[in-house]
Order: structure tokens, then C-alpha cells, then sequence
């Protein structure tokens, strides 16, 4: 793709040689974002870290799904090199039913949700000095919420289950085994018959204890659960918190370490529910860019001469566009088939993103300033335009990049996220000036130049291209993100349908409006600025000064005359 095509021997070279320059290191460190170990199989480390709660993952499942999750190497480290008995930790599972408005626990809180008895989420609390977990559920557990399994035998033997045995039968029964032994026996622990201390007059009702694997300090122990029913089919959210014991008291003096593998799975994919459908979309949207980008093709063969320079530019961007969604699809197709990417078509896909992203605005931002239609060479104040968008598209594609190949509990990830929703309203933002100071100079010109009509018509094309900018921004940044947040889980590839579809729109309606054609207000170049410049020049001559011009009448018919008559 070509950043920029041409616009003057001196201006435009330099303008599209800052662009290259910065897509260059960009370009030259994808391969180092990309992980090829990323995808549904997550794994996480974070060392010292002092969040109050981390957002460890958001999955939707349908029935016969599963998630496991092995925690390993997990302390609290306290800088007096003693464990704070006010400090619990521990994790949470909560469920939704769309991916907005999901709970409380997406909300800052100023309670630990670990210590509060009626809540509607399974909390697994953990406690290292005693080397074990408690996992309370809600009264609701088993019926709309699944059961947690703790332990790798439970685990290995509902996957080896057939599919006439329901999960729940095999959580019930480890369930009620390890609450049968951890009551007035003694359980031995996972790591070499070491005895479980007796729990039974510390628990509360719901409330299970488990034993588990220390080590130095650290606990490692893994659990899982299964969807065995229509009812239980959610949006579910792993959460890991830190807190105090002691209501307001702070706990960010204690950091914690952990090291956590999570699988998900839906029944015939790797995707989440909402996720599902995506690679067939992507490749229904590629098709049906690359038919607009085939059309605009043949149209500008067939009008030759009324082509100018941006119109192939604007030909390229939907052939890019189908490209990027290509790629996308086959990278969410191995997502689904084995859980993660492949790296090499994940490279391909944020190349041709980042080249789809700057393309797109600069495109934009060409049509405003009117370069190619109304003038050919681009002002001081245009070019500072384009010197602000260029980056920060660049800026916005590395934060998409950076978001899609790291884990969600990540601390860059929201610091990434954020930057990105706030760098793409700026260059929303910025994309509009351009346009802004054309509808200007059109009503000034239609004020004061004799070629008011044609002004006029360009202002009012202008006008509705300024409108048409505003409503894609709206529907797609705002909008069609509204919908997806109050749709059900299932239903969240319906944002990528009405971003895309919203998408395809914009094309087709800027192409209509600026096609090349002989009528269009917007392509009707004032052929007589010569003539009337050479016009003012002789007429307001001193030697001139009152002379007019006159016309030679031969046979009836008016010929126009190269001299002058006239009295001094």
C-alpha cells in the first residue's frame, strides 16, 4: 500500500517519507509483540504485584464446556518476611449473562468480597499458613452455577467421562467426599500424607475446605468445572483479589506472587460463545470489500479522464481493508482449532491492520483538505495535520497489537487499552479539521467569488461528507460498542457485524459522492481562474486602463478578435 500517493514534487515527499519512516520500526517489531503460545491457553506470571484484584480472564460458555485453571507458586510477600494474619486471598467466578453490567465484582468496591457470606459468586479463599482452600458456593451452585472441582484426580475423570455422564454428578460426589473427610477425620494432603487440620467449627454453610500442595512458602493446586446444563451457559469472569481482614485497612504494603495456567473451551471450539461465528464473518465482510474495491476499479477504468491521483488511493483501501479481514479470519480459525495462533498469519494480520488504520484516516484527511479535487498541493496547515494523524494511528495499531498479544491480568493491559480508546478519539478528532476548514473557505468563496452556485454545491457536498464522518465515528466507536455490552453473551459477534457492515457503508457512500464525474460539484475545477486572472491583470493596467474588448461581426456571426479598441 502507498502511505501517501503523490502530492507535489516538494511537499509530498516529505510527508510520505515521515510516514514510512514511522511504520519502519513498527513493522520491524511485530514479530517480537506476537507470542505464539498466546491464545486460549493462557498463562500468567506476575511477581511483587500489589493489585487489590486482578481480571484474570472473561470467557462464554455454552453447555459442556469447561475451564481449568492451575495455580502455581502462589505467595504473599510481606517486607518483614512475615505473613500478615488480616491478609486472605484468594479468587472469585463470577457469571453474566451479557458482557456489560455484568456485577458488582467489575466495579471498585471498597469490600472484600472474599469475606462476604451471601454473595451470588463462588469465592475459593485460600490459606497458606494451614495449606488449604475453601471454596464457598451459593446456595444456586449446581443448578444455575457450576460446581468448582478442586484437584487434578476430579478433574481427569470428568474429562474421561462419556457424554451420558453429567459433570455435576462427578463435582457432587468429590464434593461431599472431601467434606465427609475433612470433617471429624483427618485428610491427607496432596504432597506426601501430610495431616489436614479439622475445619468443621470454622466453616460456614456451603462452605468446603480442601488441602493443598506447599512448598517454600508457595501453594500450587488447580481446579476446574464443567457446563452440564442449559442454565448454567453464561459469561463467566475469574477474578484473584487481596485484601484485608481488617474492614478499611489497606493491604497494598503486601505484594504477591503467582504463576497461573488457564484452558477454555467450548464444546467444538476454542473461542468464546461470542466468538464463534467470527471467522466466517470476517471472510463474508473480505468478499464483499474486495466486490466494492472491483467495482471501483472498473468504474475508474471507465472514466478515465476524469481520475484523479486520490481515487486510486481510495481504490487501494478497500483491497487492503479485505486483505486485514482475510488474515484475521485464518487467525481466528486456529484460535478455534488448537487455542492458539499461528504466529506467522498473526504477524500477516497487524501488518495489513496497521496498514488498513493509517490508510483509512489518511484517506479521510486527503478528501477534507480537497487535495487532487480543488488543489493540488497541500498547505502548512494540512501537512500538520497529517504530521499529528500519521502517529498517532501508528500509536493506536501498537496499543491494539500489544492488547490482542498480552493477557488480560497483565498491569500494561489497562494502561494499553486506555491509551488506545483515548488515541483513536484523537484521531477521530483530528480528521475533522480538515474538513471543518474547507466548509470555511467554501463559504467565505461563495461569499465574495462570482462562482457562487458552484461554491455552494461544493459547501453542501462538504457538508454531508462532514456528516457522514460523524455518524461512522459515533455508530462505531459508541453505538455498536452500547450494543454489544446489552446483547446477551452469545450474541457479542454482533458488534463486529454492525462495525463492519458500518464500515463498508462509509466506502461506498464516500465513493458515490466523490466519483469521478463530469457533474459532480466537488470535481468542477474552476476552468476559468486563468482567463479571469489575465483578465484583471490587462484591465487594471495603467496603460489600458479604457480599453475595452470587442468582437468582429463577419457574415452574421460573432468572432472574437486578439486586439483592442479604445480611446485614451
Amino acid at each position: 500500500m502507498a502511505v501517501l500517493a503523490p502530492l507535489s514534487p516538494s511537499g509530498s515527499c516529505c510527508l510520505r517519507l515521515a510516514a514510512g519512516l514511522r511504520l519502519l520500526p513498527v513493522l520491524g517489531l511485530l514479530p517480537l509483540l506476537v507470542e505464539p503460545g498466546l491464545g486460549r491457553f493462557h498463562h500468567l506470571a506476575l511477581k511483587d504485584d500489589v493489585r487489590h484484584k486482578v481480571h484474570l480472564n472473561t470467557f462464554g460458555f455454552f453447555k459442556d464446556g469447561y475451564m481449568q485453571v492451575k495455580v502455581s507458586s502462589l505467595s504473599v510477600n510481606n517486607p518483614t518476611g512475615v505473613m500478615d494474619k488480616d491478609t486472605i486471598i484468594g479468587f472469585s467466578l463470577d457469571r453474566a449473562k451479557n458482557d456489560g453490567f455484568s456485577s458488582y465484582l467489575g466495579e471498585d468496591v471498597n469490600y472484600c468480597i472474599l469475606q462476604k457470606q451471601s454473595v451470588s459468586v463462588t469465592v475459593l479463599i485460600l490459606d497458606i499458613s494451614r495449606s488449604e482452600v475453601k471454596i464457598r458456593s451459593p446456595p444456586e451452585a449446581g443448578t444455575q452455577l457450576p460446581k468448582i472441582i478442586l484437584g487434578k484426580d476430579e478433574k481427569v475423570l470428568a474429562q474421561s467421562q462419556g457424554p451420558d455422564v453429567s459433570p455435576v454428578s462427578t463435582s457432587a460426589s468429590a464434593s461431599a467426599s472431601a467434606s465427609e473427610s475433612g470433617g471429624n477425620q483427618t485428610q491427607k494432603a496432596q504432597d506426601g500424607g501430610k495431616p489436614k487440620r479439622s475445619t468443621v467449627d470454622t466453616q460456614a454453610p456451603g462452605e468446603k475446605s480442601f488441602s493443598i500442595h506447599k512448598d517454600s512458602g508457595a501453594v500450587s493446586f488447580q481446579f476446574s468445572f464443567n457446563i452440564s446444563t442449559d442454565d448454567q451457559e453464561g459469561l463467566y469472569s475469574l477474578y484473584f483479589h487481596k485484601c484485608s481482614k481488617t474492614e478499611g485497612q489497606s493491604s497494598d504494603k503486601f505484594s504477591f506472587s503467582l504463576d497461573i495456567e488457564i484452558t477454555e473451551k467450548n464444546p467444538d471450539s476454542y473461542l468464546s460463545a461470542g466468538e464463534i461465528p467470527l471467522p466466517k464473518l470476517y471472510i463474508c465482510m473480505a468478499f464483499f470489500f474486495f466486490l466494492s474495491g472491483t467495482f471501483w476499479i472498473h468504474i475508474l477504468r471507465k472514466r478515465r479522464s476524469e481520475v484523479f491521483k486520490i481515487h486510486w488511493l481510495m481504490a487501494a483501501l478497500p483491497f487492503t481493508k479485505s486483505l486485514s479481514l482475510v488474515f484475521h479470519a485464518i487467525d481466528y480459525h486456529y484460535i478455534s482449532s488448537q487455542g492458539f495462533p499461528i504466529e506467522g498469519w498473526a504477524v500477516v494480520y497487524y501488518i495489513t491492520h496497521l496498514l488498513k488504520g493509517a490508510l483509512l484516516f489518511i484517506t479521510i484527511a486527503l478528501i477534507g483538505t480537497g487535495w487532487a479535487f480543488i488543489k493540488h498541493i497541500l498547505s502548512d496547515k494540512d501537512k500538520k495535520i497529517f504530521m499529528i494523524v500519521i502517529p498517532l494511528q501508528v500509536l493506536a495499531n501498537v496499543a491494539y497489537i500489544i492488547i490482542e498479544s498480552t493477557e488480560e491480568g497483565t498491569t500494561e493491559y489497562g494502561l494499553w487499552k486506555d491509551s488506545l480508546f483515548l488515541v483513536d478519539l484523537l484521531c477521530c478528532g483530528a480528521i475533522l479539521f480538515p474538513v471543518v476548514w474547507s466548509i470555511r473557505h467554501l463559504q467565505e468563496a461563495s461569499a465574495t467569488d462570482g462562482k457562487a452556485a458552484i461554491n455552494l454545491a461544493k459547501l453542501k457536498l462538504f457538508r454531508h461528507y462532514y456528516v457522514l464522518i460523524v455518524c461512522y465515528i459515533y455508530f462505531t466507536r459508541i453505538i455498536a460498542f452500547l450494543l454489544k455490552l446489552a446483547v446477551p453473551f452469545q450474541w457479542k459477534w454482533l458488534y463486529q457485524l454492525l462495525d463492519e457492515m458500518a464500515t463498508l457503508v462509509f466506502f461506498v457512500l464516500t465513493g458515490y459522492k466523490f466519483q469521478p464525474a463530469s457533474d459532480n460539484p466537488y470535481l468542477q475545477l474552476s476552468q476559468e481562474d486563468e482567463d479571469l486572472e489575465m483578465e484583471a491583470v490587462v484591465t487594471t493596467s495603467g496603460v489600458m486602463e479604457n480599453m475595452k474588448k470587442v468582437k468582429k461581426v463577419t457574415n452574421g456571426s460573432v468572432e472574437p478578435q486578439g486586439d483592442w479598441d479604445g480611446t485614451a
